[in-house]
């Protein structure tokens, strides 16, 4: 059974372990590749000019007030599992550790899928205004732009946790190592800096992964490069923006800047 808590305690812990994770690992992304590999990788710089402090501000006041909304719903769940209505368990023995990573990488593949249909949806024009556009403000996001979502699209990026709790069943560790995951895609998606090696595109592997440059140009293009971690939906559905693998390209094949001479 889960811990015994009221809907609002849970409401409370689920927020600050949310908040507290995206502060790591956003700020981790951020650190290492915004400051640090300004200056030791500009030229991977996907977008060359630098985000304003107010894009900054934005990106952070919005994802804390998703982490806020991923607690409402996170309370949800486990309320109606103290009530015997999901499928979550919390001793991990019970299905084994075979189990426990499959269900890992089952809750992946799930949210691959649930991410990219519900993001069309989010570019509908008659959802755009209002459900997606305050994460579109951002059309040179930085990795804090991770959870930068509008209150109805924060509700929907939250429906992954209710769908797979009640599909399929899986531990809340499993569950919390999936979202570790999740956030540091999400992270280097945003992050504005391309982190592969150029011939990518070219083998199996780049036909299957996802890359910041994708999901950079997504930013500035709004109508196509759907897709979060993989690429199959976007190949599939034909989604992908034509000019993808040459912004790949462009952007993978800048020199290394040469280091100013000793004065």
């Amino acid at each position: 059974m889960p811990p015994d808590l009221s809907y609002w305690q849970y409401v409370l812990a689920i927020t600050a372990i949310d908040t507290v994770r995206y502060l790591l690992v956003v700020g981790s992304a951020f650190v290492l590749l915004d400051v640090v590999g300004r200056r030791l990788r500009p030229h991977r710089k996907i977008e060359p000019r630098t985000a304003t402090g107010a894009d900054l501000r934005r990106e952070v006041l919005l994802s804390l007030r998703s982490s806020f909304v991923f607690g409402l719903v996170g309370a949800a769940v486990f309320t109606a599992s103290r009530h015997g209505y999901t499928r979550l368990y919390f001793d991990l023995h019970a299905h084994g550790a075979g189990w426990f990573a499959a269900s890992v990488a089952l809750t992946i593949v799930i949210h691959d899928a649930y991410f990219y249909w519900t993001h069309r949806l989010m570019h509908t024009r008659l959802l755009f205004g209002v459900v997606h556009r305050a994460h579109h403000r951002s059309t040179n996001p930085t990795a804090w732009a991770a959870y930068s979502f509008s209150v109805p699209e924060a509700l929907i990026q939250a429906g992954i946790f209710p769908l797979v709790a009640f599909l399929l069943p899986i531990h809340p560790l499993a569950f919390a190592t999936f979202m570790l995951f999740q956030l540091s895609e999400n992270a280097l998606g945003h992050a504005g800096y391309e982190i592969f090696p150029r011939w990518l595109l070219r083998t199996p592997l780049g036909a299957l992964t996802n890359t910041p440059t994708h999901h950079v140009q997504h930013h500035q293009v709004f109508n196509a490069n759907f897709g979060l971690y993989f690429n199959v939906w976007d190949r599939l559905l034909g989604t992908n923006h034509r000019d993808y693998a040459q912004r790949f390209e462009e952007v993978t094949a800048r020199p290394r800047p040469q280091p100013a001479p000793l004065a």
